[in-house]
């Protein structure tokens, strides 16, 4: 006689009984309930346009969590904060990554890379902080700032003008040294076309104009706040020597470096990243 507890055989084939389904559908619902949950969320920019982000909230019965907010790189997406989602998670805190308004060719929140300035991108990442801050859910002492690669600019230049607002400030190999290569390259405003052109995406004069005068180690030590840099010795794109200096102007920061890690990390290095942030993080 089978039990109805497991699978009867007929034909040689098993066949699930009611109460199988029943228990395998409590177990997925168990599992499913434990898990954090991702959802799309379109933060409002302006009249015209909005964030496209995913939001990953913890598994937690906590009335309030924190919020760590993730800005990628040139060209990048908001798949970059992914890596992230299970250590920040685990700390008690919803992660928002998005996709840049002109920040991509990809970007599903405006792909006119023709349009893409740091300014834009910064007051982009200063709208979502405010966003967030009216949440009734958000733990307000609890707002992090995690920026790749240009979002590492972005966000340091953000945190800088909003300064106690941020609890943290997380910068995984930022390229403090935009404003410094572009300026080389066009010495002159005569110099800058009105279309650049980098890793095959195109850039308007806006971009250009928009950094010519930036100086961001003037500015970004005006945020006070604790500070993780993490950055690899091998770095082609952005030199190590940046963040080496961006860790002497920031008044507490900390650097982690990652022998022989470029520009964007494999699967170990990303690792190693998430367990540097999941320490800098969980201070008591």
């Amino acid at each position: 006689m089978n039990s109805p507890h497991r699978p009867s055989m007929v034909g040689g084939q098993y066949l699930i009984t009611p109460m199988r389904t029943i228990l395998l559908l409590i177990s997925l619902f168990i599992c499913m309930a434990g898990r954090a949950q991702d959802k799309v969320l379109r933060i409002p920019y302006s009249s015209e346009k909005s964030i496209y982000g995913i939001i990953s909230e913890p598994a937690s019965d906590a009335k309030k969590h924190g919020i760590a907010i993730i800005s990628h790189g040139f060209n990048g997406t908001h798949h970059f904060g992914r890596d992230y989602f299970k250590t920040l998670n685990d700390l008690g805190y919803a992660v928002y990554t998005f996709d840049f308004p002109c920040g991509s060719v990809n970007s599903q929140s405006d792909n006119n890379t023709m349009n893409m300035s740091v300014t834009d991108e910064k007051e982009a990442l200063k709208t979502i902080v405010k966003y967030f801050q009216k949440q009734k859910n958000i733990d307000k002492k609890r707002i992090v700032l995690i920026g790749e690669s240009q979002g590492g600019l972005v966000s340091a230049l953000a945190a800088a003008e909003l300064k106690k607002k941020i609890s943290n400030l997380i910068l995984i190999y930022p390229a403090l040294c935009i404003p410094d290569n572009w300026n080389e390259r066009y010495p002159r405003v005569e110099d800058i076309p009105e279309v650049s052109e980098i890793w095959g995406v195109k850039l308007g004069k806006k971009f250009m104009m928009d950094i010519r005068p930036m100086k961001p180690f003037e500015t970004i030590g005006n945020y006070k706040g604790r500070v993780l840099i993490v950055h690899g010795t091998d770095d082609k794109v952005v030199p190590l020597d940046y963040s080496e200096r961006a860790v002497k102007t920031y008044q507490n920061a900390t650097i982690k470096i990652i022998d022989k890690a470029g520009h964007g990390f494999n699967p170990k290095e990303r690792t190693l990243s998430n367990q540097y942030v999941k320490d800098f993080l969980d201070v008591k």
